[in-house]
């Protein structure tokens, strides 16, 4: 299933078409990447709030389409990921009993979302054209309806207590968000006020019934950080600092890079030193990954980390250390600017919550937080969780642009990216290959948040046409196969080739994706 598609001059690739038309339509009139990331953007949050929407959070990375002696500074990065509100308590939680932050339907997992603030900061350094141009796409479609997608149509009722999702019942039907529709020309008018301020806000904090004050939404969630890299297959790989999970793609990919790879990804070889990464870089995630760790991908820990790597068995990591659901989307403009953006309401529908007027439903990123006392990630007022977006772009040795890429997934975001990635830059292999090539990911059987809970329990779950079970069988590693599809992400990549022209890829595990360009 090879699926590359190619262009000139521009391209956007997302899970809907609805969505990759959007933010090609602002390619069209002269707008940036950015422009045409966030109209995709926003129309996803119309017709996936499965996956994302304005009650979620936001990561993006942006290279400006500079290179040479300006290249040190063309990658920025964005974490557009909120806060707990000020009435966050953990110790309430504990009394009630609770020894992990509630999955579903508590207003406490649910910190104030950042995605909006994400757009206007995202629109504000490179956007080109008005914002109210940007979100009409989205709009027109929230107003007067879209036809319902096969992936929402069967889980649609889990929000049937709200009237936008109540009457979904088949795809191709038409719905309309009319509570979205009023946000998305709040926003386009009045800017984060609008949204922050204005009748998703003051909704928010009635739901919240004290977990939230005004202040809370008065700060803007999103900040410009300084991103990560490293070096791997003769090139850079990009992606986001804590608190996103980013170090974990750049750390199993830097002890890959320096492995002894079969010469191509069919050897069950490569699916174990890779599986082997993956594990060696995470086993320790619980106790590293918080908003303020630092120096995670130096060449020393990569170095400490690749000599645990053994290619004739599986390790067991225990003992080593001391101490959705999502939708991704990029875009590429005629200037070389590429925009890498990720966002998620975390699970599925995030916390089933809705504000009642606006139908927006709310995210649970804040399942991502502790509650054991004095924990680094310990539930608290103000406080960031830990998050499983990992964004990812590639540039070459002269700076320049090389692809945006990225796949939700939830914990298993950073092996994903390692398996396409590792194809792509290690193989030669095109877009379209290394996005619809089958996959392994560390599997529990559980949420897809609890991978490293139990890293030496984690199975190795082989997507329908793998052919690696037997060899990773002898290797040591429990195997399960999974059919084709089964919560192996849905990862994206828009490849800038030597001469120019535009590569890129949807995958089509999410069937109605979209690669398209100009």
């Amino acid at each position: 299933m090879q699926n590359t598609r190619y262009a000139r001059s521009g391209m956007v690739c997302s899970v809907d078409h609805l969505a990759s038309a959007a933010g090609l339509t602002m390619l069209d009139r002269g707008g940036s990447a950015a422009d045409a990331a966030i109209a995709t953007n926003a129309v996803l949050a119309v017709t996936a709030p499965h996956m994302c929407g304005l009650g979620g959070d936001l990561f993006a990375l942006v290279h400006d389409g500079s290179s040479g002696c300006r290249a040190e500074g063309s990658v920025t990065a964005l974490n557009a990921s909120g806060r707990a509100g000020s009435g966050a308590d953990p110790g309430r939680l504990r009394a009630e009993g609770h020894t992990v932050m509630p999955l579903r339907n508590d207003i406490r997992s649910a910190p104030v979302p950042g995605a909006v603030d994400g757009w206007l900061a995202l629109h504000s350094r490179y956007g080109r054209l008005p914002m109210a141009t940007v979100l009409a796409p989205a709009i027109d479609l929230a107003a007067h309806g879209f036809p319902v997608s096969p992936l929402l149509a069967p889980i649609a009722s889990a929000l049937a207590h709200h009237p936008d999702f109540a009457a979904v019942s088949s795809p191709g039907q038409l719905m309309n968000r009319p509570g979205v529709a009023r946000t998305l020309e709040a926003i386009a008018s009045s800017g984060r006020e609008g949204f922050y301020q204005g009748e998703f806000g003051q909704g928010l904090l009635e739901l919240g019934a004290g977990e939230y004050v005004p202040d809370d939404l008065a700060k803007p969630m999103a900040d410009w950080v300084e991103p990560l890299r490293v070096r791997a297959f003769g090139h850079d790989v990009w992606s986001m600092p804590p608190n996103s999970q980013g170090y974990l793609l750049l750390l199993s990919l830097g002890v890959v890079d320096g492995l002894d790879l079969p010469p191509t990804p069919d050897h069950a070889l490569w699916a174990h030193l890779l599986g082997e990464a993956a594990r060696i870089a995470g086993h320790d995630r619980l106790s590293l990954l918080h908003e303020h760790a630092r120096d995670l991908v130096s060449e020393a820990e990569i170095a400490r980390r690749r000599a645990m790597v053994d290619p004739t068995a599986r390790l067991r990591v225990r003992g080593l250390t001391a101490e959705g659901d999502t939708t991704y989307l990029c875009a590429v403009d005629g200037d070389g600017m590429g925009v890498s953006l990720i966002q998620s309401n975390a699970s599925g529908f995030g916390s089933l919550l809705v504000e009642p007027r606006t139908g927006i439903n709310l995210h649970n990123r804040g399942i991502g937080f502790s509650l054991t006392p004095g924990h680094p990630t310990e539930y608290g007022p103000g406080r960031r969780p830990p998050h499983t977006l990992t964004p990812a772009l590639i540039t070459r040795q002269d700076g320049s642009l090389r692809s945006v890429v990225g796949t939700m997934g939830g914990d298993a975001q950073p092996q994903i990216l390692l398996q396409v990635i590792t194809r792509l830059l290690r193989h030669g292999q095109t877009p379209g290959q290394a996005i619809s090539a089958p996959r392994w990911r560390l599997g529990t059987g559980g949420t897809g948040f609890d991978t490293w809970d139990s890293p030496d329990e984690t199975v190795m779950e082989l997507e329908e046409g793998a052919g690696w079970a037997d060899g990773l069988s002898a290797l040591g590693h429990p195997v399960a196969g999974m059919p084709y599809g089964t919560g192996f992400g849905h990862a994206h990549l828009i490849d800038v080739l030597p001469d120019g022209v535009l590569a890129g890829a949807a995958d089509p595990r999410a069937r109605i994706g979209a690669a398209i360009g100009r």
